[in-house]
């Protein structure tokens, strides 16, 4: 585990290994399916009872301040529309894509869902084993659950409870990063953490990762290690699974599932069997493989016992009043979310916008705070924070140490002429401080390999992890709960920044020694897992957006984007090809950033399909990268050898 983090790092000379291009003939469709698996579609539209709706976005984060919902279709519907459904559609000529409620890196959503879910009206007559369908937004039934055996199951929960859990099919981020690929699901898995506990606080329920169910029983609660439902279909491997309540609790952090209950729901009836989500594979890259199982969770052994909150701050100490008002309903927050994919680079927000935010990313003392209440470790991710453009508060290198009593250990591993200065009107319980005034704008962006976004807000921050130390305390396996943890510090920031009326998004390409090297990091104690950027988007004017559910069903999801490309892409496309191919004859049509191409070459004797296909997309690669990239996708790709 300790290998892949290093061999996986980019730096200033050489990037982590990818293929370096899109290999477009085996990009991953973005929806998993259970083709046999009954369908229960959910409703869109809520009774008073489901109060989310109508809800304050500030009222998400008041312990206890949501009346709880009944658990209905209806309640569980808002829940995933929360979650992990779709939220909009985009459009630019003639190019449709979704967006989702959990963000993810390059939006392509390696992160499933799945609910264990009790017998509930106009779902099904018993207990069931659900997968999420985040297009169809409905539950697909995997499996019947024995009544006898939920009812053991969840004997230990306040009735109405249940279970979700989370999986990656790591190939979807493969496809396009590479071996990085398995950092980037673990974010995503922590956004999703995170965008789980929101939609349960919009319901008024509490959400708990069961940090002690370990990763074979998670397979077995979610239908994951059955080989026959996966034959020529992509894995899914288990990531967590959590407990949601309805009623107030005061749950024990120790909470594990009985091996022999979770063995009887593995030997329950099932449905489906899961489609393929690419015709071929173009790179294998077994490191991956090998880094799921040097941190497969066997139980970790004590985080629900051994931790200590009471040095955390108070609620009191972080807010120098509680927040009881705000501009936007949780709603609207939640699925109005968008990364941003440029910043301004003028837009300011106040110091007192700045301290709310980051006193949202601590957990309280009491182990109220949401959406913290749902992990049961202390804080081990900190943040270098590079200020731009806050009001009132001088540009420069910031740290924010989530744990207070981890002040002193990053001094010691930080450069000794930082000057730890408090900023004057930060709030009492609030552990910033500013290293080092001036600007830092070009700095940012060149560790985020060279990126302006990274400059152009209003700051933008490194998560660094207290990696050494939860490791040696956790074992390997905490090595994806560090980045589910950076995935929830980087759900908050999207959310508080909409609330704000501004935008964030994830950086997930970073010099990770660099970026030690700016805050004088020179051991492996301390290492940086994501960075983020906040402020004001530029947004594009190009892009329609459409409703996530009553427009045309059958609209084909990409992840195409407008371009700036001067002239004809069609005889771009053919140039290139019978430029780069000996003797070949290029057929193109097509437009708004999807062609079909037929290619004749006799250069094509002897190879494969794909070999012949490869040969294509290694002629017009330039064609296709980069975010203005003229050329989206490839519908159609045919090859032949001349008629003899």
């Amino acid at each position: 585990m300790l290998a892949y983090h290093e061999r996986t790092k980019h730096h200033y000379h050489r990037y982590a290994a990818s293929q370096g291009y899109m290999d477009w003939a085996t990009q991953p469709d973005p929806f998993r399916r259970y083709a046999g698996a009954p369908l229960v579609r959910l409703p869109l539209a809520f009774p008073a009872a489901v109060a989310g709706r109508e809800l304050p976005y500030w009222r998400l984060y008041v312990a206890d301040g949501v009346e709880p919902a009944p658990l209905s279709i209806e309640s569980i519907s808002l829940f995933f529309r929360y979650a992990l459904s779709l939220t909009a559609w985009k459009q630019v000529q003639g190019s449709t894509w979704s967006l989702r409620a959990n963000p993810s890196s390059g939006n392509l959503h390696p992160t499933d869902g799945y609910a264990l879910l009790p017998a509930l009206f106009a779902i099904h007559d018993r207990p069931g084993v659900y997968h999420y369908a985040p297009k169809e937004h409905g539950l697909e039934r995997r499996a019947d659950i024995d009544p006898s055996v939920w009812a053991d199951l969840t004997a230990a929960f306040p009735e109405g409870s249940f279970l979700v859990g989370l999986s990656s099919i790591h190939w979807r981020e493969a496809w396009k990063y590479g071996e990085r690929a398995f950092r980037y699901c673990q974010h995503d898995v922590g956004h999703a953490l995170g965008t789980l506990r929101f939609a349960a606080a919009a319901l008024g329920w509490k959400l708990y990762l069961l940090d002690r169910v370990d990763d074979g029983a998670v397979a077995q609660l979610l239908g994951l290690d059955r080989d026959a439902d996966y034959a020529g279909a992509e894995r899914e491997h288990p990531d967590l699974v959590a407990l949601v309540v309805r009623e107030k609790w005061a749950s024990d952090r120790g909470l594990c599932l009985s091996k022999e209950l979770v063995s009887q729901v593995a030997s329950s009836r099932w449905y489906g069997a899961a489609n393929a989500l690419s015709r071929e594979h173009s790179a294998d890259w077994p490191v991956i493989d090998q880094v799921a199982v040097a941190t497969t969770n066997r139980m970790f052994p004590g985080i629900a016992t051994d931790e200590e909150f009471s040095k955390l701050p108070s609620e009191e100490e972080l807010f120098e009043a509680p927040v009881r008002s705000g501009s936007f309903t949780a709603d609207k927050v939640i699925l109005g979310r968008r990364s941003a994919v440029s910043m301004d680079a003028s837009t300011a927000i106040p110091a007192a916008t700045f301290f709310r935010m980051l006193a949202r990313l601590m957990p309280t003392r009491d182990g109220r705070s949401v959406p913290w209440d749902a992990l049961p470790w202390r804080p081990r991710i900190h943040l270098g924070i590079f200020v731009h453009r806050v009001n009132d508060l001088s540009p420069g290198i910031y740290l924010l140490a989530r744990d207070p009593e981890k002040v002193e250990p990053l001094q010691q591993a930080m450069r000794p002429e930082f000057i730890w200065q408090r900023p004057p009107s930060c709030p009492p319980g609030l552990p910033l401080y500013l290293l080092k005034a001036g600007d830092c704008r070009a700095l940012a962006a060149r560790v985020s390999c060279g990126q302006d976004i990274a400059g152009d807000g209003a700051f933008s921050l490194g998560m660094i992890a207290d990696y050494r130390d939860s490791l040696a305390t956790y074992g390997a396996a905490f090595y994806r709960n560090l980045f589910w943890e950076a995935g929830l510090v980087g759900q908050v920031l999207y959310l508080e920044a909409e609330e704000a009326g501004i935008r964030s998004t994830g950086i997930g390409c970073y010099f990770d020694d660099p970026v030690h090297e700016v805050f004088g990091i020179s051991s492996c104690g301390w290492q940086s897992l994501y960075h983020f950027t906040v402020g004001g988007p530029v947004e594009d004017t190009r892009l329609t957006t459409l409703p996530a559910y009553n427009h045309n069903k059958d609209t084909p999801m990409s992840s195409s984007h407008p371009t700036d490309f001067q002239g004809s892409v069609v005889d771009a496309l053919r140039e290139a090809i019978e430029r780069q191919i000996p003797n070949s004859q290029a057929e193109v049509s097509g437009g708004g950033g999807h062609f079909s191409i037929e290619v004749t070459s006799p250069a094509f004797a002897g190879k494969s399909m794909l070999e012949s296909q490869r040969l294509v997309y290694g002629a017009i690669t330039h064609l296709m990268k980069g975010d203005m990239a003229p050329v989206h996708a490839v519908d159609s790709l045919k090859t032949r050898t001349p008629a003899p």
